[in-house]
């Protein structure tokens, strides 16, 4: 009986082709599922056992392999039962090795070729440098925001009338209720104590000034937003109303002399001005004030020069006799024109920051260069096997066979490295010039979210404990009920200001997520220790999950990392990188 093997040449005389076409031992009856008859291994002993004989190279071996296909393709071919001339070339064991190298990690490769894994390298000098740099942002990020409530509390105290010390503790649920006017006469003597205040602005313990550079005091500015017209005739249930609002600011010009014993009364009298609370809407009082913080200095920082926008709200929106009383402190940071010598000795401050920004960004971009080509080659590798499991196999690889291609990790590090090269830029801006919260705020979210995704990107190294690690059942039930009970998110909400919509959305969706998903881990941990789940999960990872023809296909190799037959996969010749573009896109099959 003849049996044609297809057209490929052997080193080994005894196997040729044309040496070989009436043996009745080479019959398909006689050859096992996955390989040939023993005889025929015995053949190759010297091709498998070492890759020095190079019959052909890779690229004749492809189209070797193209024209073999054409003798191994009557029905439609299994992946378990290929056609076995094409499992015994040089070609497939080096695509086996080829995939299976790609799809090991860092450790494994290092053992496979040698080779220090500076990807890997540049990770970790990435988190280290981030982590650090998000530290000393946090630090003094820190200090503006408790800097800024602090003085908002202290301008609670000197402009606000009634405002008192039990307001300034957060708890839920609150023990006061919202600080409001219910007489007329207190809408206008919370203005006159806010201006009063304003005008005795030297009395106060903290280092305050004026705007104008000889610390003269600034009118303050007073805008009445009223409906255009809104009338009500409560005794007959009828009203005039017009639903536009009217704003009309006046600024409140009072001499030195007479700003302590101002009157808004005798004020609203001379500007010919009547309030007229059934139309009135809302009222703002703002004004501006100048400070210095010298806790801010340190041995490489100098002290901070801030501008507070203040801004008094009566809040009469709900018209429901309730008049809300607020107060909102915006800083600014602005540039110091402190002393010279301790300004020349603390530069070491922005050198230092700015190369810690420089070193971020390029850390990043070289991370973002190498995970980009690590996911370019990854493509072209799935081309490569793409043909092989078309030619070798007469089928297509599966779409989930080449989505294993697509690294979600290589994806979300790219997507960190954007978030960190944009905050460090902007963080540099920052510490260069002035910048309002908002800025900060961006910065924040940018720096957190890309470290938080840096963080993440360490969990690919991890692997689950095969046993529970419980100090006692005591400590660790109330450590677990302690966290299912998150009460304190209560709290923390009512501190947050709704200032930064931005920053108030976000916080809460991480909140809500963090807490929501930990909540889940720990509940799945009760439930996992009551139905044993864990131990379904364990004979998974024990056992395998189901594979995809890829990774059938990967596990026939059985070389080890450290055997050395990985080394020398980049020795034969093989397309180069224009000729796998151009066919890419003269085939058009990506």
């Amino acid at each position: 009986m003849t049996q044609n093997l297809a057209p490929f040449s052997f080193l080994n005389g005894d196997l040729n082709p044309a040496q070989n076409t009436e043996r009745e031992d080479l019959n398909p009856s006689n050859v096992q599922e996955g390989g040939l008859n023993n005889e025929l291994e015995g053949g190759l002993t010297n091709v498998h056992e070492e890759e020095s004989y190079h019959w052909k190279d890779e690229n004749e071996e492809r189209e070797s392999l193209v024209s073999g296909s054409q003798f191994a393709h009557n029905d439609e071919p299994l992946l378990s039962d290929p056609p076995e001339t094409v499992r015994t070339t040089s070609y497939e064991r080096r695509m086996k090795r080829k995939l299976r190298f790609f799809f090991m990690n860092p450790i494994e490769k290092w053992q496979a070729k040698q080779r220090f894994p500076y990807k890997f390298l540049v990770q970790v000098f990435k988190i280290i440098f981030v982590t650090i740099q998000l530290c000393l942002f946090a630090h003094n990020r820190y200090y503006h925001v408790n800097y800024t409530w602090d003085n908002r509390i202290s301008f609670s105290h000197l402009f606000l009338r009634g405002w008192s010390d039990e307001r300034e503790v957060n708890a839920y649920p609150p023990n006061l209720g919202p600080l409001a006017l219910y007489k007329k006469d207190d809408f206008f003597d919370t203005i006159d104590y806010a201006v009063i205040g304003y005008a005795s602005l030297s009395d106060a313990v903290g280092p305050y000034s004026y705007t104008n550079e000889d610390n003269s005091m600034d009118p303050p500015q007073l805008c009445l937003y009223n409906y255009k017209e809104g009338i009500i005739f409560g005794f007959n249930e009828s009203y005039v109303f017009n639903s536009d609002i009217i704003q009309d600011c006046k600024d409140l010009v009072i001499p030195q002399t007479e700003a302590k014993t101002f009157s808004s009364r005798k004020f609203f009298q001379s500007q010919n001005i009547t309030v007229t609370f059934s139309a009135l809407v809302k009222a703002t009082l703002k004004f501006a004030i100048k400070t210095v913080n010298f806790k801010a200095a340190g041995p490489i920082t100098p002290p901070d020069c801030y501008k507070f926008y203040i801004q008094i709200l009566f809040d009469n929106d709900d018209m429901d006799g309730q008049m809300v009383l607020s107060l909102d402190a915006e800083p600014i940071r602005l540039i110091c024109k402190g002393d010279v010598e301790y300004i020349n000795d603390n530069r070491l401050a922005y050198i230092l920051r700015s190369i810690l920004n420089i070193v971020v960004i390029l850390i990043c971009l070289t991370s973002c260069a190498l995970c980009s080509r690590a996911i370019w080659k990854a493509q072209l590798l799935k081309w490569e096997t793409i043909d092989f499991f078309r030619f070798a196999y007469g089928r297509e690889l599966s779409l989930e066979g080449r989505f294993e291609f697509w690294n979600l990790w290589y994806i979300m590090i790219i997507v960190n490295d954007i978030l960190l090269i944009l905050g460090s830029a902007m963080k540099e801006e920052i510490e260069r010039k002035q910048f309002i919260g908002d800025q900060w705020n961006t910065c924040s979210l940018l720096l957190g979210t890309g470290t938080l995704l840096v963080w993440f990107a360490v969990l690919r190294y991890l692997g689950f404990f095969k046993t529970y690690n419980f100090r006692s059942l005591a400590s660790t039930s109330e450590c677990l009920f302690a966290l299912i009970n998150g009460d304190d998110m209560y709290a923390t909400f009512s501190m947050m200001a709704f200032k930064s919509p931005m920053l108030w959305w976000f916080s809460r969706i991480y909140l809500y997520s963090f807490i929501s998903l930990y909540i889940y881990v720990v509940l799945s941990l009760f439930i996992s220790v009551i139905m044993d789940s864990y131990e379904t999960i364990k004979l998974y990872y024990e056992k395998g999950f189901p594979k995809t023809d890829l990774q059938l296909f990967i596990a026939e190799c059985q070389e080890e990392p450290s055997s050395g037959v990985f080394r020398n996969l980049g020795d034969a010749p093989s397309r180069s990188l224009l000729r796998e573009v151009l066919d890419r896109l003269h085939c058009c099959h990506l």
